[in-house]
């Protein structure tokens, strides 16, 4: 499956077969939580949370691909990234794109 941000493959003619997405909400646990509300009283980068929000990404790609494999794509093109607090701690993280089909 090839995964690009653009809205073409460079060589490559395709038909779109439709908009494919997956998406996740996570959170770390309350001691995590607390360690990283310590960390903003002097400033820093708040691995804990980084690492959150990394494997989120992965799972909403992970499930957008999914869907797109469902769909017997080759690809998905103009792939985008959103992401919203739910609560104190949650993220929810959405990976979107266009399915395309190789002609």
């Amino acid at each position: 499956m090839i995964l690009v941000n653009t809205d073409y493959i460079s060589g490559k003619e395709f038909e779109m077969l439709g908009l494919v997405k997956g998406s996740t909400v996570q959170s770390k646990n309350v001691g995590k939580d607390i360690t990283q509300g310590f960390k903003t009283l002097v400033g820093g980068e708040l691995t804990a949370y980084n690492e959150m929000m990394n494997d989120a990404r992965a799972l909403a790609t992970k499930r957008m691909v999914m869907e797109a494999e469902n769909l017997k794509a080759d690809a998905i093109v103009n792939i985008r990234y959103s992401s919203s607090a739910i609560m104190q701690g949650a993220a929810e993280v959405i990976a979107y794109g266009t399915a395309v089909k190789f002609v």
